[in-house]
């Protein structure tokens, strides 16, 4: 018996020490962020830098061309009628209603006054008649814009209509909600915070809506959905993975409820989670300003202003609270988002003003990537709305820093709810779907599992391409019903396109893309600083089903990524490229024995994928898909060599051409290098910057060491015509630069003459 006993807890000696090494050996491979993100330290950038700034007019201006739209569409009621739906959908009208009375704030919209007054009227009388008569019963949706409209249109209208208004906005929350009790996702947070600003105006009793918050916070999930998840983000637990896209809402809502003064038991939990969950999601933005592409409702135009919104309002707070630079890469990161919004504003006739709900040039009557919720009305309402709260927000002259997108010098995981990964070096983005979904949502697929979005600072990241897809087509696996729980179709997954491995299984192709039920991806960290990011995707399978492994090494720079695939099994394979081309309008699409390209017609900007291989066939007789942003080819690189290896090559105008690119390119000793740069170890060398990990650095190319520290350091230069220009570093050390002593202090950029 005792030498049981002797052996179990030698046993479990072994298992801990082995837990130990494992638990060791594995922090040595995911990248341990700060805990107070996204204070990502270094502060340079790898290309000359300005702020992508916009006024307040230009805001303002936004949203009164989009109103113009809109109130094309308004019935004799009031009502804003949905041009496709033909009737009044959601909470189209109460959003278009704050939206004008933002824009009599600021001056502007004297001729949509009437318009404005009569969606008032309107939609306060469908509040005070309680939700059977509110459009779609979305009340939760209809507190807060109509409560903070009251003192927008009070100089505009009579008293009598006004004190109107406002008896009619005290009507009791159990009267408003279709169900008070349920709807505890998302829809919640819309309701905790309408309540409280009815609070606030004295609209309700204070205690009872500071009651109502305090339930939902703790006994209705809404703390446990963003308190319990890694990094702070919102879980709307209506997807399997976790929608990136739907966060912004929940976590947004939460934002505008403690930013509104909230002072309930959980104001500082609350304000603590929100502060840092928007932190990370400023590593979430791509460097074009496009919120993340992962989960349902996903690249719709209104996840970008979900973001302008909460960087307009955390900016104001970080620079209330003393942090200056926060405030100015929130400002910057809003900057970013307002830009990619305008991306999608129309200049089509009638519709003039107004925008496409998703990410693309098709007629929305097509309903192109959209969700059962997405109407022309409702969520161009939504960009309305959320563009005037902005505006409310946007108070204070802060001076832009440069955002974390923009930096680089990451490479993260979610939380495994979301299962998405980030890589930037020096504002070069990588966004892979660890885990895809398997369970169709509204009859889509919404996370497909691989690389879906590549994006690079100053470069149209539609070419990236900015997402994958998993199509679904008529089969025997998924039956879809109607709202009436009437059946659609049947549905089994079939194709899907992201870039990354692909194979041949009883003479058909598989694409990693096609099987989420059965494969995901391990992520493993190699090196991290802002101008090279090493990372290797290992895709496994999960269910019995069995298949072949690969692993797939990525070298991140500010100006490409070089990859190289492995199968670990004698299997024919190739690497997926998944080429845009066409968005509602064609794009220009180039495939020869080397290179593959797309652009714009109106373009500058092109993606290029090159092969690296000696002997390297590309295929594209596969089938195209329709993702959210088009129609996507999917193209095979193939070779008989070790390793599939692709350059991917986001080309500005000013860049060299992808010919000169491959032609100059070669592998060295310990990387490679072409006309756009050098790798070398762990460092770094462009015509723009110099960095990396080490004590010395060639910052011309020459073959002649002119920048020698006393001790092994991150470092960061930036150069200019061939001399360094500035320069920065994470620890005390002593700089030699062509023959002058420098002493530096960690993360304080020095700028040289």
């Amino acid at each position: 018996m005792l030498r049981i006993k002797n052996t179990i807890r030698f046993n479990l000696l072994v298992s801990y020490l082995i837990y130990l090494f494992v638990f060791a050996w594995g922090k040595s491979l995911a990248q341990d962020l700060p805990h107070s993100l996204p204070h990502l330290p270094f502060h340079l950038t790898a290309q000359p830098w300005a702020p992508m700034s916009y006024s307040n007019r230009e805001l303002i201006e936004t949203i009164e061309s989009a109103c113009k739209a809109i109130a094309l569409h308004q019935d004799a009621k009031g009502a804003i009628i949905d041009p496709y739906l033909k009737r009044e959908h959601q909470y189209s009208t109460p959003y278009f209603a704050f939206a004008v009375g933002t824009l009599l704030a600021a001056g502007k919209g004297d001729d949509l006054l009437q318009a404005g007054i009569n969606a008032m009227e309107h939609s306060t009388l469908q509040v005070s008649k309680g939700s059977k008569y509110i459009a779609d019963e979305h009340g939760e949706f209809f507190i807060a814009p109509l409560a903070n409209a009251l003192d927008l249109y009070a100089p505009h209208v009579p008293p009598a209509k006004l004190a109107g208004w406002t008896d009619r906005m005290k009507t009791p929350l159990a009267t408003i909600l279709q169900n008070f009790d349920g709807r505890i996702n998302n829809w919640r947070t819309y309701g905790m915070k309408g309540e409280w600003i009815r609070g606030n105006l004295g609209l309700v009793d204070k205690a009872s809506a500071e009651a109502f918050i305090e339930k939902g916070w703790h006994e209705q999930t809404q703390r446990i959905r963003i308190v319990n998840d890694k990094w702070n983000l919102y879980q709307d637990w209506s997807s399997d993975p976790q929608s990136l896209a739907v966060e912004a809402v929940g976590r947004g809502n939460l934002i505008g409820l403690v930013m509104e003064q909230y002072t309930g038991a959980s104001r500082d939990e609350l304000l603590r989670v929100v502060r840092k969950g928007t932190e990370t999601s400023l590593l979430l933005q791509s460097p074009d300003g496009q919120a993340p592409s992962n989960g349902r409702t996903d690249n719709h135009v209104f996840n970008d202003v979900l973001y302008q919104l909460a960087f307009e309002v955390m900016a104001e707070d970080a620079l209330a609270n003393g942090d200056s630079l926060l405030a100015g890469r929130y400002r910057q990161a809003a900057n970013l988002a307002f830009l990619s919004i305008k991306r999608w504003q129309r200049t089509d006739g009638a519709w003039k003003g107004s925008f496409f709900v998703t990410k693309n040039a098709f007629d929305p009557a097509q309903r192109i990537g959209y969700q059962p919720a997405s109407q022309w009305g409702n969520y161009n309402g939504a960009v309305v709305m959320h563009l005037a709260e902005a505006w409310h927000h946007r108070k204070s002259g802060i001076k832009e820093a440069p955002s974390p997108s923009e930096i680089g010098g990451y490479a993260f995981e979610t939380d495994p709810k979301f299962g998405a990964f980030f890589a930037n070096a020096g504002g070069l983005q990588v966004v892979v779907n660890l885990r895809g979904a398997s369970v169709p949502k509204y009859g889509l697929s919404w996370t497909p599992l691989g690389v879906i979005r590549i994006s690079k600072v100053g470069w149209d990241a539609r070419l990236g391409p900015s997402d994958g897809m998993h199509d679904l087509v008529v089969g025997d696996d998924v039956t879809l019903y109607t709202a009436n729980g009437e059946a659609l179709d049947t549905y089994k997954p079939l194709s899907g396109v992201t870039f990354g491995p692909e194979w041949q299984e009883q003479g058909r192709w598989v694409r990693i893309a096609d099987l989420p039920k059965n494969y995901q991806i391990v992520p493993e960290v190699v090196f991290v600083h802002p101008l090279l990011v090493r990372f290797t995707l290992h895709y496994t399978y999960v269910t019995g089903r069995g298949g072949p492994y690969f692993s797939q090494e990525f070298t991140i720079t500010p100006d490409a990524i070089v990859t190289r695939m492995r199968a670990l099994q004698k299997t024919v394979h190739g690497v997926t490229v998944p080429l845009l081309e066409n968005d509602g309008q064609g794009l220009h699409v180039s495939i020869s024995d080397k290179i593959v390209r797309t652009r714009y017609p109106e373009g500058t900007d092109e993606q290029n994928y090159l092969s690296l291989n000696q002997q390297s066939t590309i295929s594209q007789e596969a089938a195209s898909i329709q993702s959210t942003y088009g129609w996507l080819k999917p193209v095979r690189f193939q070779t008989n060599e070790p390793s599939t290896d692709v350059l991917i090559y986001p080309k500005r105008r000013q860049d060299p051409d992808a010919h000169e690119v491959l032609q100059s390119f070669e592998w060295t000793s310990d990387g490679f290098q072409s006309v756009l740069g050098k790798v070398s170890g762990t460092t770094y060398l462009s015509t723009t910057a110099a960095g990396g990990e080490g004590d010395l650095m060639d910052l011309t190319g020459d073959g002649q060491i002119n920048a020698t520290f006393d001790k092994r350091c991150q470092f960061f230069f930036q150069l200019s015509d061939g001399k360094a220009t500035a320069v920065e570093v994470d620890r005390e050390v002593t700089l030699w630069l062509n023959g002058k002593k420098y002493s530096l202090t960690p993360f304080e950029p020095i700028y040289l003459n």
